[in-house]
């Protein structure tokens, strides 16, 4: 009787402390705005080259138009918290991006993602902040004017990119012969290209233009081609989290109607010569209508 009471203990401690386990590891994930305020701080994830939207500055510290739109969202954290929230930077790049967020590893995305309806299987998106496409990047003497000049030449493209499925949807389209040669980033797709490992790096245009911009020898590179693809940037912050998201959304919807778009647009395509065309503009509207 004494073993079989004994046994019946030690197997109600047991489910006590796993039951026990499980609750605490529920009440930890609470979503963002509880991790967020537990710990008191904010993990946002940044590319280190995606000029001008998330890229590194001379000193090392992550800058560009996503990441001023990230610190609007930031503000508003800490408005809905009502504490200052610390901000910590987390390098990604676009494959380890969409992992990083849906495990917690960072709590909003701030870099130059495309929203699409296959990714939005792992992660959720914000408003619209800027519209794109698919475009290459060749040296002005290297008599690329288009895709269908890629025969029998290389390019190079980063994996797991709208761009890289462009790309290869246009070259099996046109039966053409195209090496392909895989990279992690744009800094290293741009370094590829200036080392003549490629003919030519394909990436959204606008990431083009600031390769271009940061280049050593500007005046020898040029974005040319038709668009392959029509890609709309937004902040990527996690699935199932309406809390957090709706604090996003107000945060960006405000920045939109208030007009402040136009001076953080300005501030970082102006240098470009990139103006905010009819569609953009469209987005913003849409993206303020929410009152």
């Amino acid at each position: 009787m004494t073993t079989l009471k004994s046994k019946l203990i030690t197997a109600c401690v047991g489910l006590g402390l796993a039951f026990g386990g499980a609750t605490t590891a529920f009440s930890q994930d609470g979503g963002t705005l509880e991790k967020i305020k537990a710990s008191g701080e904010i993990v946002i994830g940044h590319r280190e080259s995606s000029v001008p939207f998330a890229y590194l500055d001379d000193g090392q510290k992550p800058v560009g138009y996503s990441i001023d739109l990230c610190m609007k969202i930031v503000e508003a954290v800490s408005a809905e918290l009502e504490m200052d929230v610390a901000v910590r930077y987390v390098a990604i790049n676009p494959k380890t991006r969409i992992a990083l967020l849906a495990n917690g590893t960072i709590d909003m995305e701030c870099g130059s993602t495309t929203n699409n309806l296959t990714r939005q299987q792992q992660v959720e998106y914000l408003p619209t902040t800027f519209i794109t496409g698919t475009k290459l990047l060749v040296r002005k003497d290297s008599g690329i004017n288009s895709v269908a000049d890629l025969d029998g030449k290389s390019i190079a493209i980063a994996q797991g990119t709208t761009n890289e499925r462009a790309v290869k949807a246009a070259v099996e389209a046109a039966g053409m012969d195209v090496k392909i040669l895989p990279v992690r980033d744009l800094a290293e797709g741009m370094l590829s290209l200036e080392t003549d490992r490629v003919d030519a790096y394909s990436s959204d245009h606008i990431l083009l233009f600031g390769l271009i911009s940061k280049s050593k020898n500007p005046d020898d590179f040029v974005v040319v081609g038709d668009f392959l693809s029509f890609d709309p940037y937004a902040l990527m912050v996690r699935r199932n989290d309406s809390a957090f998201e709706l604090v996003g959304k107000k945060a960006l919807a405000e920045v939109f109607r208030s007009g402040e778009i136009n001076d953080i647009y300005g501030k970082w395509f102006d240098p470009l010569g990139v103006p905010a065309d009819d569609l953009l503009k469209a987005a913003f509207t849409l993206g303020g209508l929410p009152n």
